[in-house]
């Protein structure tokens, strides 16, 4: 009962957001002498406010997630930018008020798209050299590309991967290793867009390895992902830990959604003397990896908090949300991602890749 009244609570608030913004906007386009009956303005909100929920019914209602992802931008800074304008009117109350006041929040809006969407759909590469005292056999330095969060599906889409794996193999790297989330939910889009022929592409030396985040637990298919994942040439960690060419492990773990992964220490590899690389999804915890022994931890989940000011409760969700952190002698790394969640849009982060060179030496 108190799970029910606590859903009912939050459908209420989200209502009376979605009426007090759709009542706004109506008003707005009444000084533009649009002729939309109340009626059909209403049902067009609707179904835009709810399109991301009713397009998870079905596959074939596809186009709703769609339209409906952009209503998370209204969502975002509708609760910001609406009172101000209300508070503006009840100042000045007239409709020239209500005119100029909805078309600089209206304006405000499409520069929000426009730079949200160029942040989004032009990824950088963000580069970093760090050094590992272990001795790795013949092997001096390594170069590794990191990236996560794709969220591959219907927006983020095989364009967007080819993005990647265009700057991906402009790194020349020797590894790759994808830290979750590398569909969004269900990975039929990755099938059904033919996304595993552009992920082959990818060149590397020792190989591409990727561990599961928290939406392909959401989506559950994670034994499909797997087998689509092999075929695009990527290799599954799900609590496993491997050793390649004898020159250094590489664990994967389940995602801390799984409350019944495995250890970190039982993952341990038993030969310290080899360096150690995870990855685990969500950046939970960096202390156990440094005191464990581990020489470099990377992650991604944050997205940086993907739009202003979301990164201001990440930071304080995370010891690391974003970015580079010597904790001990471990060397961590959370992306920020290279795709995106709901609307395909990112301000005040922006889609990456890290190219990390690595050298050994014990002296």
């Amino acid at each position: 009962m108190k799970r029910i009244s606590i859903g009912t609570l939050i459908l209420t608030i989200y209502a009376l957001l979605v009426y007090y913004f759709g009542f706004n906007t109506y008003q707005w386009l009444e000084t533009w002498n649009l002729s939309i009956h109340p009626v059909i303005f209403g049902i067009m909100w609707f179904l835009l406010a709810f399109g991301y929920i009713i397009g998870k019914f079905s596959h074939g209602l596809k186009y709703f997630s769609m339209i409906g992802s952009y209503w998370f931008i209204v969502m975002q800074y509708g609760v910001i930018l609406f009172p101000l304008a209300s508070v503006t009117y009840f100042i000045w109350p007239s409709q020239q008020t209500i005119f100029i006041v909805g078309n600089v929040v209206a304006f405000i809006f499409l520069l929000i798209f426009i730079v949200g969407t160029y942040m989004a759909f032009s990824p950088v590469v963000r580069h970093k050299s760090i050094h590992i005292n272990k001795d790795s056999g013949s092997l001096r330095d390594l170069k590794l590309v990191l990236a996560s969060d794709f969220h591959l599906g219907l927006l983020s889409n095989k364009k967007h991967l080819q993005r990647f794996v265009n700057l991906a193999n402009a790194e020349k790297p020797d590894v790759v290793l994808l830290a979750g989330d590398l569909v969004d939910d269900d990975p039929i889009w990755f099938v059904s867009d033919g996304m595993s022929p552009v992920m082959r592409q990818l060149k590397t030396t020792y190989g591409v390895y990727g561990v599961v985040g928290n939406h392909e637990y959401y989506g559950r298919k994670i034994p499909l992902l797997v087998d689509e994942m092999r075929e695009a040439g990527v290799q599954m960690l799900l609590d496993e830990t491997i050793c390649i060419e004898n020159t250094f492990y590489v664990t994967g773990r389940e995602d801390a959604t799984n409350g019944k992964r495995m250890s970190l220490a039982s993952l341990k590899p038993n030969n310290d003397e080899l360096p150690w690389f995870v990855m685990d999804h969500t950046p939970y915890d960096l202390k156990t990896p440094s005191e464990l022994g581990v020489d470099m931890h990377v992650s991604g989940h944050t997205h940086r908090g993907q739009m202003w000011p979301n990164h201001l409760f990440t930071r304080r969700l995370f010891e690391l949300d974003y970015g580079y952190k010597l904790k001990g002698l471990m060397h961590a790394f959370v992306s920020s991602g290279f795709g995106f969640w709901g609307p395909p849009l990112r301000l005040g982060s922006r889609s990456e890749l890290w190219s990390i060179t690595v050298t050994f030496s014990t002296k």
